[in-house]
């Protein structure tokens, strides 16, 4: 089995488990990787059992020893391994896994609090506030974000857009800084981050108010910067931007009371485009909703629309939606 590479181990894998799984496997795949997966599929020939279990069982190990990185580090992993494997099988995981496992900059923020992850780099410069917050997740980034300052929020969402590669010693130091000792394992090639993908990110999971001084900050200073990053971005009015399969595919994966509260106060374009999608019982009974709901806190319904709008997002990454964003191709 020494001899099997990485692709042909995958390919086997995917035979192994079936064609309803694979088929999942795909959708999150690049073209390219379907494209190598399947010639290599169509080239395997038979495959023993004992091979598959081996593959099957390497496959089981490793994920295991990702999730266990994820949470606590390697050492964590390390120790988690050994208990379950042994030393020598969990030295042979963490030993396969040593060229492909990347723990991410700044991994110790990861599983800090977001008002903790505040009052340590509250003080810094913006460009290592930018820095820091590519390389957090979206949501926890969104918090750190919205809890700066307004002027210092738009300063460092600029920087977050334009970053582009940071030298790994210059990662290294702000970590030392930061943690007194290095809490990742870094390689020597220079590591991606930020960019407009990264604050558009940010920004999706940020509240209504601070997007906007965001945006408005940023069409003052660079107004082609802020009108690109309105293209990828995805608020509740940009329903208007869906087809009706699509929108008949989001509601049914949201609660009627959540859509009722978000659609209070919206446009009566958004609301007839929704109704339009919905039996005629169920819109009754949302315009029911609205008209007995009375009175609500305009957060409330700001965050009805974000979970709405996040809903949406998952669809499309999953690409079981499609969104007719400004300046794409359209569908045929």
């Amino acid at each position: 089995m020494a001899r099997n590479d990485g692709r042909r181990k995958a390919a086997i894998l995917l035979v192994s488990l079936g064609t309803e799984a694979s088929a999942e496997i795909f959708k999150h795949l690049r073209q390219d990787e379907i494209d190598e997966l399947t010639l290599e599929i169509a080239s395997l020939g038979p495959v023993s059992s004992s091979v598959k279990q081996e593959v099957l069982q390497e496959f089981y190990d490793t994920a295991v020893a990702q999730e266990y990185i994820a949470e606590g580090g390697i050492d964590y992993a390390r120790v988690l391994l050994e208990r379950a494997l042994g030393p020598e099988k969990a030295n042979e995981v963490l030993a396969r896994l040593s060229s492909a496992i990347q723990v991410s900059p700044f991994e110790f923020l990861r599983r800090t609090d977001s008002a903790q992850i505040l009052n340590v780099i509250a003080n810094e410069h913006p460009q290592t506030i930018a820095l820091i917050i590519s390389y957090l997740p979206p949501d926890t980034a969104a918090q750190v974000l919205s809890a700066l300052p307004p002027e210092l929020q738009s300063e460092v969402a600029m920087r977050v857009a334009i970053m582009d590669r940071t030298a790994p010693e210059v990662i290294r130091e702000i970590e030392r800084v930061l943690e007194r000792k290095l809490s990742s394992v870094l390689t020597q090639d220079f590591t991606a981050a930020g960019g407009i993908k990264a604050l558009v990110d940010v920004l999706n999971q940020v509240d209504r108010s601070t997007e906007r001084t965001i945006l408005e900050a940023l069409d003052e200073q660079n107004p082609e910067l802020a009108d690109e990053i309105r293209k990828l971005m995805f608020v509740f009015e940009d329903i208007l931007l869906l087809d009706d399969r699509s929108i008949q595919q989001v509601l049914r994966e949201v609660d009627n009371k959540e859509l009722s509260l978000a659609l209070k106060g919206t446009s009566e374009e958004v609301k007839e485009k929704i109704f339009r999608n919905m039996s005629e019982r169920a819109a009754a009974i949302i315009k029911e909703d609205l008209q007995f709901m009375g009175p609500v806190r305009l957060k409330q319904v700001e965050e009805a629309q974000q979970r709405i709008v996040t809903v949406i997002r998952k669809l499309e990454d999953a690409g079981q939606i499609v969104i007719a964003r400004s300046g794409e191709d359209e569908l045929i």
